[in-house]
């Protein structure tokens, strides 16, 4: 999936991965792509329920090698 900025937050543990999610996202115009990349596994929860709070879609996630990857759409 294509995407206009990348943020890597592998390491860090909540809430840090959806505090800067939530920065990055206000950072950005309406429509633009946020990519998200996180080790902490309950970012897995988390971003869905971020998306749903804030009306940013969450267009997918995966899991490959304990890295979790979000795409969230900026609202």
């Amino acid at each position: 999936m294509e995407f206009d900025r990348d943020l890597d937050v592998k390491g860090l543990n909540c809430p840090l991965p959806i505090l800067r999610t939530k920065k990055a996202l206000a950072e950005m115009e309406s429509g633009k792509i946020l990519r998200v990349q996180a080790t902490d596994p309950g970012s897995m929860k988390d971003f869905p329920a971020f998306a749903k709070q804030t009306g940013n879609e969450l267009l997918g996630q995966k899991e490959e090698n304990r890295v979790f990857e979000f795409y969230l759409k900026r609202k």
